[in-house]
């Protein structure tokens, strides 16, 4: 059985609260003051100290100041009013989570059912630093790079709060996997993690989605529906691409993280939600907010904790753990094993990557399918735009007009490949054309090996021939 301690200085709140404590299985002392509560855990270590901000003798915060005395006990504050200012101050000072007063009975059982000592957090935060070392491994995350050794810090620090995180990074760097590890390591482990990509459902859907509807609220609605906020209660809810969001919806995300109630699409009945929320974009907020794009307000309340992800061309000291990572993966399912040569490597680290952590597992899926042996080579990884032209024929370096492509023999090995040269100004479609059929002729009609080299599906390679007529 645990032990709280209540510090607040209203009896009767903290008579009522003890009472809820006790329902929950807990011991409960009560303190009406910072000394008391001082005096009170001198003598019992709590498990978990109640705490408000306001007190006869001080702020509640002076009492977080005191390492020695809170020990290996969890911290959560008691307060009003759950402001952005409030956040930054408790996550600083080590608070775990919050409560908002008045206090109800679901907010109070949600928090205790996730009493955890710091000390196992933290115990569980150097054995992911040692997995690290020993296998580049942080939770679902690898990578011993610069950038991503400070993304883990960050993760670390703020995992074991309650406080609102805000991931950006370019599309496929990995944002869901860094809200999962932030889960994983939570208190809320225990308790869903739900993801739900913002910009990917229906304007006229995404409300009954996140917030849930009544039976016979609209049109198709024939049975009540709980959203994402009602099945995530006591976890994290991960809102993927937030700014996609339409505004409307934005004023009651705002609702929710400020107030923690919501209302069902069709309903007038107020419901409580304790979630904790992960927002992720891979667009500047800030300029969305310019835009219009996406409410100030919403920003400044989800952006309490900013985590950004390095893109891939920025961590490439990453590539090799994350190529061995993904092809230990694809042989699991595939039931063999292939390996990747020196100079296939090298032609990955020097790609740009558009598509991040997520084409390189793409890349990597379907070299390996290609590849007719145990080894992947060269042959079956893309280039870059410049590169790809560069296999291309080449053309007479005097006529202004866009060159015209011929067939030609592949280029002998150790000889400089034949290069394409178009006019400034040449349509973009008729760019693309004449490299396509540049690049077709240069592999002997190859369709696989052209579709690998641009970088392209076969499926795509072979729509744009059946518009070309060839």
């Amino acid at each position: 059985m645990g032990h709280a301690l209540i510090v607040e200085d209203d009896a009767d709140a903290a008579r009522m609260m003890a009472q809820l404590v006790a329902g929950e299985g807990f011991s409960a002392a009560t303190a009406r003051s910072l000394n008391e509560a001082r005096r009170q855990m001198a003598l019992q270590q709590p498990d978990v100290v109640l705490l408000d901000l306001r007190l006869p003798d001080g702020n509640g915060m002076a009492l977080l100041d005191d390492r020695d005395l809170i020990g290996n006990c969890e911290v959560v504050l008691m307060t009003g009013h759950a402001s952005l200012e409030t956040s930054i101050q408790a996550l600083r000072a080590g608070a775990a989570d919050y409560l908002i007063k008045p206090v109800s009975a679901r907010q109070l059982q949600s928090i205790l059912s996730r009493v955890m000592k710091p000390s196992v957090l933290q115990d569980e935060v150097r054995s992911l630093h040692a997995d690290l070392r020993r296998s580049g491994r942080f939770g679902l995350l690898v990578g011993t790079s610069a950038p991503m050794a400070q993304v883990y810090e960050q993760i670390a620090r703020v995992a074991g709060t309650s406080v609102t995180v805000f991931v950006t990074g370019e599309s496929g760097t990995g944002k869901e996997l860094v809200a999962r590890t932030v889960h994983d390591l939570s208190r809320r482990r225990a308790k869903p993690f739900l993801a739900v990509n913002c910009g990917a459902i229906s304007p006229q859907l995404i409300e009954s989605e996140i917030f849930g509807h009544e039976k016979g609220s609209f049109t198709g609605a024939e049975r009540q529906h709980p959203g994402f906020f009602e099945r995530a209660h006591g976890g994290t809810l991960f809102l993927d691409e937030i700014t996609e969001m339409p505004l409307e919806l934005q004023v009651k995300l705002l609702r929710v993280l400020e107030t923690g109630t919501f209302l069902r699409v069709g309903s007038t009945t107020p419901l409580e939600t304790d979630v904790r929320v992960v927002a992720a974009s891979n667009r500047d907020p800030a300029e969305a907010v310019a835009q219009g794009r996406f409410r100030e307000d919403l920003h400044y309340r989800l952006n309490v904790f900013p985590i950004e992800l390095p893109p891939l061309r920025d961590r490439l000291d990453d590539l090799p753990l994350l190529v061995e990572r993904f092809l230990q993966e694809i042989g699991r399912k595939e039931g063999s094993a292939k390996r990747i040569t020196p100079a296939a490597l090298q032609r990955l680290a020097q790609y740009r990557w558009p598509g991040n952590v997520r084409e390189l597992r793409n890349v990597l899926q379907r070299a390996w399918v290609m590849a007719p042996g145990a080894e992947i080579t060269q042959q079956w990884l893309p280039r870059n735009p410049a590169q790809v032209a560069a296999l291309a024929l080449d053309a007479d370096e005097g006529d202004a007009a866009p060159a015209a492509a011929a067939p030609a023999a592949p280029a002998a090995a150790g000889h400089p490949a034949p290069t394409l040269q178009i006019a400034v100004g040449t349509p973009l479609a008729a760019a693309e054309k004449q490299l396509i059929l540049a690049t077709l002729a240069h592999f002997g009609q190859h369709k696989e090996r052209t579709a690998a080299a641009l970088g392209v599906s076969l499926k795509t390679l072979y729509n744009r021939l059946k518009e070309y007529g060839a």
